[in-house]
């Protein structure tokens, strides 16, 4: 008979956003027992309009930031306000916490994160779109299952 061995997930990354599928990803993780957790922003400088799909621009160049860099202070301070926000309510429930703040494409920087740093397991959440509108579109969760390095858990 085969031996199960699961491994216990101390250090959890959360990747969090302050939308309400982010406060259902941390209030999971909130539930874990015995655990740290680290919530990551990611300020995507191309998203900069979340009414519209895509690489976006100020400048009228698909991809191209083009943003001021006040711009970027005030989208870095606002993720650490969120943040610090989510990092009191996990003091409230005795859970140990700690957040940072990264630029760039968020897929791709929760991966990094996980890869450079001590990371047991990554918790992130879905829209829970159906699959035919996912592909086109792209997901982040769906990226960060098949290039995570450690195991993913996926809240919808």
């Amino acid at each position: 008979m085969p031996t199960y061995v699961f491994a216990v997930a101390d250090r959890v990354l959360v990747p969090f956003d302050g939308s309400p599928y982010s406060e259902k990803v941390l209030e999971y993780a909130l539930g874990l027992s015995a655990v740290s957790l680290t919530l990551l922003a990611v300020v995507d400088p191309f998203d900069v309009d979340p009414e519209r799909l895509g690489f976006q621009s100020p400048t009228g160049v698909a991809g191209l930031p083009g943003l001021p860099p006040e711009w970027y202070e005030k989208a870095r301070d606002a993720a650490r306000e969120r943040l610090a926000e989510a990092c009191e309510r996990a003091a409230e429930s005795t859970v140990s916490c700690s957040s940072t703040v990264r630029m760039g494409r968020p897929a791709r920087q929760i991966v990094a994160y996980t890869t450079e740093n001590d990371v047991d397991q990554v918790v992130t959440g879905t829209h829970g779109r159906p699959l035919v509108s996912r592909v086109p579109l792209g997901s982040v969760a769906e990226t960060v299952v098949r290039r995570s390095p450690v195991p993913v858990t996926v809240v919808r």
